[in-house]
């Protein structure tokens, strides 16, 4: 049995045809593909940002209840652990620089083979001792990117196709294979949005101001011209990812692979690009545009092809169904719901609710009727801990400055594993500061996608609370995100 994994970075499900057929952003490939697949309305991630949501497809679990940005723990019952104990191969090939960053510590050692491609973001690739010369931008700028940059020649040369290539190359050397998994994973459509000029050319505008291809992760101050630039930049960039995507279904198909493997396309979270008035993502409420993903599962044989579900499902939800089609047995400390059922019986057996968010965030809850974000109730957003056996955070280590704070015990209800608990510093990664989530927001899933509209309903607000508080409690939450969200844990009254 064959499955395969493609997990684009920051896809906002209105940019894909597949989702909006009024969008300008052309994905031929993608659109295709979900013709020919199950495609998913309802589909949420479970953690963010990159490895969080990483950390949740390899463990099941929700990442951002414990801990910030991290790497596979010690105690980690993974999914790619129970396939080698049951004689499944798995190969990842990916461009996500963050894997090579401190803090993305344990995740490729995950697989049974993984291959590197190198230059996207900032990847420390490409080595001059002197720097590019700096230019007038809006929004973020890697001064590391503009070196790996002189390096992109052709379009052959960027990392996505390079990426999809050594997948191509990888079926090719294994066709006559079975039994395996291959995660095929590109950083694009993520920032910085670049790409050869003919994908450019496609989404043409009269901007003449300063660069623009990497979002400001703040409120949007720059000028209208400037904001559909950069979605221009970002559709590019889709687009690009698109062509890539479908020379890798054109190999499957000539390899006579394409029928019995499974193949899932998703991606991670979306991103704003001034929706809300913001660019970027994980300093806002979680909304729509960033947590309500697209996701598409081609089952083998075509069931329930060009067919679209609206059951909840989650990143969770994933490895245990990979696990259950390679049939694996279910690490116990996975929370995911096998999603096989949908397909060969076409009932359902999700989840009735998605609970999702990011580390030191709201905590959100949707139910398909209703979004219920669930803010912070001190502006200094505590209590807050990390839990881990591994110190470390995106490109650094925790709590260098402040030692003394550092406990140790077992904290964790699914490990007896002793771990670190760590007082999280504020503000925390891209979450600068709480002034944006400073009041918890109830909406409308169905007849307000967008969440424009916030509903003032204190006793719809309260079920939505108390659909929270069992998710919370099942998925184990530590005691002080109750508090730090001003909630009563259930079996302590109220």
């Amino acid at each position: 049995m064959k499955t395969i994994l493609v997990l684009m970075d920051s896809l906002n499900k209105q940019y894909l045809e597949a989702y909006n057929p009024e969008t300008p952003v052309k994905t031929p490939n993608i659109k295709a593909f979900a013709e020919d697949s199950c495609t998913f309305e309802n589909h949420f991630l479970s953690s963010a940002p990159c490895m969080p949501a990483r950390r949740d497809f390899l463990t099941g679990r929700y990442s951002f209840l414990e801990r910030c940005w991290g790497p596979i723990e010690a105690y980690d019952k993974t999914m790619t652990q129970a396939f080698r104990k049951h004689g499944v191969f798995s190969h990842i090939v990916t461009d996500h620089c963050h894997y090579m960053d401190r803090g993305g510590e344990n995740y490729l050692q995950e697989y049974s083979t993984w291959d590197y491609i190198r230059g996207q973001e900032y990847d420390p690739w490409v080595s001059r001792v002197t720097p590019m010369p700096a230019f007038e931008h809006y929004g973020h700028v890697f001064p590391q990117y503009e070196l790996n940059h002189t390096a992109f020649v052709e379009e052959e040369d960027y990392p996505t196709p390079r990426t999809f290539e050594a997948a191509c190359e990888w079926l090719e050397v294994n066709k006559d294979e079975d039994n395996y998994f291959l995660q095929v994973e590109v950083f694009d459509p993520h920032e910085p949005f670049d790409t050869p000029k003919k994908y450019k050319d496609l989404y043409p505008d009269d901007y003449t101001g300063p660069r623009f291809n990497c979002s400001s992760y703040e409120a949007v101050t720059e000028p209208p011209e400037a904001i559909e630039h950069l979605r221009n930049r970002y559709a590019a960039c889709m687009t690009m990812t698109d062509v890539w995507f479908g020379k890798l279904i054109s190999k499957l198909k000539e390899l006579n692979l394409y029928e019995d493997t499974l193949i899932i396309l998703t991606t991670d979270h979306g991103h704003l690009l001034g929706e809300h008035g913001f660019t970027g993502k994980n300093f806002t409420h979680g909304y729509n545009q960033l947590s309500n993903i697209p996701m598409m599962i081609r089952y083998p044989g075509g069931l329930r092809k060009g067919e679209r579900v609206k059951d909840m499902t989650q990143m969770i939800d994933l490895p245990v169904t990979l696990l259950d089609y390679l049939d694996c047995e279910v690490p116990d400390t996975m929370l995911g719901t096998s999603l096989l059922p949908l397909f060969t019986e076409k009932r359902s057996v999700t989840k009735e609710t998605a609970l999702f968010g990011w580390f030191g965030g709201p905590v959100n809850v949707c139910d398909g009727k209703y979004t219920y974000f669930r803010a912070a109730v001190r502006e200094d957003n505590t209590p807050l801990y990390n839990y881990c056996s591994t110190p470390t955070t995106l490109l650094k280590f925790m709590a260098q400055e402040n030692r003394d704070s550092i406990e140790m015990g077992r904290y964790l209800s699914y490990t007896d594993f002793p771990v670190y608990k760590i007082p999280a510093p504020f503000p925390i990664g891209h979450f600068k500061s709480s002034k944006y989530v400073r009041e918890s927001l109830l909406f409308d899933h169905v007849n307000d996608p967008d969440q424009v509209n916030p509903i003032d309903d204190q006793e719809l607000e309260q079920k939505m609370i108390d659909k929270l508080l069992g998710l919370m409690q099942w998925a184990g939450a530590p005691d002080e995100q109750y508090t730090r969200l001003g909630l009563q844990k259930p079996g302590r009254g109220r």
